[in-house]
């Protein structure tokens, strides 16, 4: 196309480019401008011609079009938290014993309370967790303790009774709680430093936690968990059982528990749980 200041003219090219303008008006200022699909347009400076004279343009070249691709990449802390708990509920001790509350990624993002309680559930409906009950009942069983009698009524009340403890102790300490106070219930694999550290680390472990800020804090959540379950026993258990000090007795047993495989996760089970979650250490 050529385009002038006071005369336009308009035509296609032939299948070689080749276009040819004619009754060209002289003393007229003209600029050619040139477009084609997928092509950048290209426009000549001003061209001037005199009578008779005639012009040909030799430097005409068609550039293809830049494309500007934007990509907006955004970051998804929920998503990114839900992935790493599905990779978590993988982490089985030998393979099939649940190791969920461990994290051992170095990089972990904090858990919403569905999360919280995702986890919680997990452990409880786990069917490993019922065989633990009924092997801690037989235990007890041998060993007539709570006072429930012996047979399979006393067995069966053994078993109730472990099943709302464990139920309590996990539900409070590790979903309730801890989505109030904004704590995370997981044990936080360190796997480095001296075994001085390691050690100090896997024993405050009931004692202090990290927030869902990132900050480590007083471990409320996992002491209050313990707590409010001893408590609660207290309700279910046979009268001859049933006392405040029994309540802080099972307290101090389920805290000392907590250090011994807060010990066991950082020296001894990580060797043992496969599927670890993204673990570069």
């Amino acid at each position: 196309m050529a385009l002038a200041f006071s005369d336009r003219q308009t035509l296609v090219s032939n299948d070689n480019g080749y276009f040819e303008f004619h009754d060209v008006k002289p003393g007229i200022r003209y600029q050619v401008n040139i477009s084609a699909k997928g092509f950048a347009d290209w426009h000549s400076s001003s061209l001037v011609l005199g009578p008779n004279q005639f012009k040909i343009l030799s430097d005409i070249e068609l550039r293809i079009v830049t494309e500007r691709t934007t990509v907006n990449v955004t970051y998804d802390f929920v998503q990114v938290a839900t992935d790493q708990v599905k990779m978590e509920e993988q982490q089985h001790i030998l393979g099939f014993i649940p190791n969920y509350y461990v994290v051992y990624d170095p990089h972990p993002e904090p858990l919403t309370t569905r999360l919280k309680f995702q986890l919680a559930f997990k452990v409880v409906l786990n069917p490993v967790t019922f065989a633990g009950i009924a092997i801690l009942s037989g235990a007890q069983q041998a060993g007539d303790t709570p006072s429930y009698g012996q047979g399979a009524k006393g067995f069966a009340k053994r078993v109730g009774s472990n099943a709302t403890g464990g139920f309590t102790d996990i539900m409070i300490g590790g979903a309730i709680l801890p989505s109030l106070l904004h704590q995370d219930p997981r044990y936080f694999y360190q796997g480095t430093g001296t075994t001085t550290s390691r050690i100090r680390h896997a024993i405050f472990n009931p004692f202090v936690c990290k927030g869902d800020n990132g900050i480590w804090q007083p471990n409320y959540s996992s002491l209050g968990g313990d707590l409010a379950s001893s408590a609660i026993s207290n309700a279910y258990y046979p009268k001859s059982n049933r006392r405040v000090g029994m309540v802080f007795t099972n307290f101090s047993i389920d805290t000392g528990e907590r250090v011994v495989a807060s010990l066991a996760q950082e020296f001894l089970l990580r060797r043992f749980t496969r599927n670890l979650a993204n673990s570069t250490r």
